[in-house]
């Protein structure tokens, strides 16, 4: 898992312009719906937590939406927010709440470099913990219906697959370009992976997860979309997007929205 970990942090590296979401923050703020920060207490940590409400009459699914290595940047906010336009309830934690200087979050770092050195300090188990801790909250939110997916993007999109080992009513797992855990037997929930085809260190690990799956009779759809490299959610929304990853994007979005629209 060593080398996944490390694949992962180049490809993120390559793959994340940091400094340059100034587009999504626009977004964030054009904004028509509620968007607030909540408190999430777990023991002695207090979880920063983005929440973005649908406009909708009736209760509605949530989907707890994992960061990228950079922690929760204002792309991850942009994506909430359209995760919300969609018609779910959008819970994005901060995971690294408490640890920028001063006790800050993601948004209190000196750098992008600082935020991804301080995501891989992260104790794993204290990892699903939080995630556990933000799922209760989404079950419980007045206009939830009970049902929590979750959805990750590169780190994140490793922890969306290993929260599905730990979180047994978890109503899908969606895995944007991020590696399957070790061990698979304990999930339950439906997982449904979204890979880049010019991201060939993660690609090359989907024949042996979708061997492991099987083995243990879990659901595992993968799609590989082609030309796009990892991180294709976001780069492909950026305005200088390639042609591969903005298809990509497009595609992956529309599939995504289908299966929340199933749950």
């Amino acid at each position: 898992m060593t080398e996944l970990r490390t694949a992962a942090l180049l490809c993120c590296l390559a793959a994340f312009p940091a400094a340059a979401q100034d587009w999504a923050k626009q977004d964030l703020e054009k904004s028509p719906r509620h968007q607030e920060w909540v408190d999430v207490k777990r023991g002695d940590r207090t979880l920063k937590v983005f929440v973005v409400h649908p406009e909708a009459k009736g209760k509605t699914p949530a989907v707890v939406i994992i960061h990228e290595n950079m922690g929760l940047t204002d792309w991850v906010r942009d994506l909430a927010d359209q995760v919300a336009a969609a018609g779910y309830i959008a819970v994005a934690p901060d995971l690294l709440s408490g640890m920028a200087p001063g006790g800050g979050k993601t948004s209190d770092f000196p750098s992008t470099d600082a935020a991804r050195e301080a995501i891989y300090k992260l104790d794993k188990d204290a990892v699903t913990a939080d995630l556990n801790a933000v799922a209760d909250l989404a079950k419980k939110l007045p206009n939830s219906n009970g049902k929590v997916s979750a959805a990750g993007f590169c780190w994140g999109g490793g922890q969306s697959f290993r929260f599905a080992t730990a979180r047994p009513d978890l109503a899908a797992a969606f895995v944007f370009y991020g590696p399957a855990p070790d061990e698979v037997a304990k999930i339950r929930a439906p997982v449904y992976g979204f890979y880049g085809g010019s991201d060939s260190r993660i690609g090359a690990t989907i024949p042996a997860t979708q061997e492991r799956m099987k083995k243990a009779g879990k659901t595992y759809e993968p799609v590989t979309y082609e030309g796009a490299a990892h991180g294709f959610m976001r780069a492909g929304q950026a305005p200088d997007a390639s042609p591969e990853n903005k298809k990509a994007r497009e595609d992956a979005w529309k599939r995504w929205t289908a299966l929340l629209g199933k749950l």
